[in-house]
């Protein structure tokens, strides 16, 4: 029985399980949290650290496992690079996932080959930073190098906001990093979804239309998502010939990848983030709703080495949205009301909380209270809906 590890223990692990289960292997999860969600479904459990490279590779070791995976969870990817090649197991050179996970890394790899990128710099010292503001057109992103979900970012219209606006970064940071970037002004939705590669070859390549709760207390955190994309044809073809380009600078293999892209109102495409990880918000679940790939088993065959089933770019049966369930304010959660409108559109409805339980403000994805999978058989309709999804759906609190 091959033993997969798996670094975090989210809700989004869950699936993960599920699939190393129909597999046959067994499930090991590990970091410091002994009572979070996905340990309670796992063959195994350890406290260890996913951010301690050396001590989840002397875990490793000892289990003799077969191979170390980071699904939707950010904090873990390099960690599991670097185990995985020590060891020999199947991953990715740990020097291109340092890059694809470090933000100012990651821009400064983009410009030196040529793709198109944002003006961006990497900094530790908040005083250099400030000193440089005029380098950049204005507005700027400030965020993390190192954080996912939209945790620590901000836009900055301003100077004079700029140190608080790094210091919200850097609260949210590990490596006590952050990157200013000139901000892109998005021509419709941008994109965040998932893509893999086997052996190098981008053989499965989507793209969607990533929303946002413009009223929400962070206003950059993902709040649903449709499928499939409205970003021109054109723009597609360029940004899966780009990252094909990029997989094979970086010498990538075989694995799945959280992809946010998005096209300029200057006509340019921009790949914005390449994570070698499934992302989070159910992306790869809703993906297998929509096309039938499964891209969460195939995640984990590729993990161990196993043979990946001939894959191919995504074919939608119908038109999808998954709608990211969250409180506007803190407080106690009532219920969720959906309207009559709404209904014979809901898939699946996945709630994460009960009633009388404590929610939050929707400042980060780690405050989602569920998600919301709809169906439609146009576009035109799920347009209606998702984009006035307010008005059809609340969630009491």
């Amino acid at each position: 029985m091959k033993k997969v590890l798996l670094l975090g223990g989210s809700r989004y692990l869950r699936p993960v399980i599920k699939a190393i289960h129909e597999l046959g292997y067994y499930a090991i999860t590990c970091d410091y949290l002994p009572d979070n969600y996905a340990h309670r479904y796992a063959d195994e459990y350890h406290n260890v650290s996913i951010l301690d490279k050396e001590a989840v590779l002397e875990l490793a070791r000892d289990l003799a496992v077969d191979g170390v995976m980071s699904f939707a969870c950010d904090p873990g990817v390099t960690t599991a690079a670097y185990v995985a090649e020590k060891l020999g197991l199947p991953t990715h050179p740990y020097r291109s996932v340092q890059i694809l996970q470090n933000k100012a890394l990651f821009r400064d790899f983009l410009a030196e080959n040529g793709f198109n990128v944002p003006k961006a710099r990497g900094y530790t010292d908040i005083f250099e930073a400030v000193n440089d503001a005029d380098i950049f057109s204005w507005p700027v992103i400030v965020k993390p190098t190192d954080s996912a979900g939209s945790k620590g970012v901000t836009k900055v219209e301003d100077k004079k906001d700029l140190r608080a606006s790094i210091e919200y970064a850097l609260s949210f940071s590990h490596s006590n990093e952050f990157i200013i970037e000139e901000f892109i002004e998005k021509k419709g939705d941008s994109s965040d979804t998932d893509c893999f590669s086997v052996n190098g070859e981008l053989v499965f390549a989507s793209f969607d239309n990533q929303k946002f709760d413009t009223n929400a207390d962070n206003p950059y955190t993902p709040a649903a998502y449709t499928w499939p994309s409205e970003m021109s044809p054109e723009n597609q073809a360029v940004l899966r010939s780009e990252l094909q380009r990029l997989i094979r600078l970086l010498d990538l293999n075989t694995s799945i990848y959280n992809v946010e892209t998005r096209e300029s109102t200057n006509g340019k495409p921009y790949i914005m983030e390449f994570s070698p990880r499934g992302g989070g918000n159910r992306l790869a679940e809703i993906l297998e709703y929509a096309t039938g790939t499964e891209l969460v088993k195939n995640a984990v065959r590729a993990a161990v080495g196993d043979e990946i089933p001939p894959m191919s770019d995504p074919v939608y049966n119908g038109f999808w949205a998954e709608i990211i369930l969250h409180a506007d304010k803190d407080g106690k959660f009532k219920k969720l009301s959906v309207d009559d409108e709404t209904k014979p559109y809901v898939f699946e409805t996945d709630l994460w909380v009960e009633p009388g339980d404590e929610v939050h403000a929707f400042t980060a994805a780690n405050f989602a209270i569920g998600t919301l999978v709809l169906r439609f058989d146009d576009r035109e309709t799920m347009n209606r809906i998702v984009n006035n999804i307010y008005d059809h759906i609340e969630v009491v609190v």
